[in-house]
């Protein structure tokens, strides 16, 4: 019985949790810090995900397909016609291309100050 219960123990524990299974999800407009094509330093460039999937837009208006790399497909992305691979951050935050660009989250401006409110009396 002892035996049983251990080798059931053993097998649950070599399982992937459903959270490190789950990559990030890169949709949103990113801004390109380094090394960026046609110097187009602080360009946006635009990426939306289905699924496994990716749409890109980089900063100098080309669009392309990537999708998860073969080897790595919890870290790294493969870029299609940018013929280069990526890794992005587990935050989804930056992504930065094997030949040296770099894109990092565009949050956009941050909200305006609370005004104060005055009281009648």
């Amino acid at each position: 019985m002892n035996r049983i219960l251990l080798a059931g123990g053993m097998l649950v524990s070599l399982l992937p949790t459903v959270a490190s299974a789950q990559p990030a999800n890169l949709t949103g407009v990113y801004r390109c810090v380094q090394m960026c094509r046609s110097g187009q330093v602080g360009g946006l460039a635009y990426v939306t995900q289905n699924g496994p999937n990716l749409n890109v837009l980089d900063e100098a208006g080309m669009p392309s397909r990537a999708w998860p790399d073969w080897y790595a497909p919890a870290t790294r992305i493969w870029v299609e016609n940018r013929d280069e691979g990526a890794v992005y951050s587990p935050d989804a935050m930056l992504i930065q291309f094997d030949r040296g660009t770099i894109w990092h989250r565009d949050l956009g401006p941050p909200p305006p100050p609370p005004t104060a409110v005055r009281r009648r009396r």
